[in-house]
């Protein structure tokens, strides 16, 4: 068994949005153990899921997956995987509107951050590499 796999940790998230304190919950679980500050950890895994389940319910009723590990360099490996075949991309950021601005704000705190598509078209993984702190 790899390194990393032996420190990866794994939350289904039930598709209704009120577990996002759920995932908060969890997030500061991990980066506890790893002695990481969860403040950006916590925001970035709110947004990544929250796409998820706003996006993943209406084509699918799949979970959502979180997955947090640990990078060789002690960065916090953070994935969200859905069952929605169709790709996120960033809005322009509107200050003003109450929603739309998810990957915006993964895009200011990650250190790098993707998209990859599931072979077989069974959907996706967002993930984002956060620097410990």
């Amino acid at each position: 068994m790899g390194e990393a796999a032996r420190h990866e940790h794994e939350l289904v998230v039930k598709n209704d949005l009120k577990v996002v304190a759920e995932v908060r919950r969890f997030v500061r679980l991990v980066t506890g153990q790893w002695d990481m500050d969860d403040f950006v950890p916590c925001l970035v895994a709110s947004e990544l899921v929250t796409n998820a389940l706003q996006h993943a319910i209406s084509e699918s009723d799949e979970d959502v997956i979180l997955r947090l590990s640990r990078t060789e360099d002690d960065a916090l490996w953070m994935e969200v995987q859905d069952a929605a075949y169709a790709l996120p991309h960033m809005l322009a950021a509107d200050t003003t509107s109450e929603t739309g601005r998810g990957l915006f704000i993964v895009d200011q705190y990650a250190r790098c951050w993707g998209i990859r598509a599931l072979a077989g078209n069974v959907g996706k993984v967002v993930f984002a590499v956060l620097d410990g702190s």
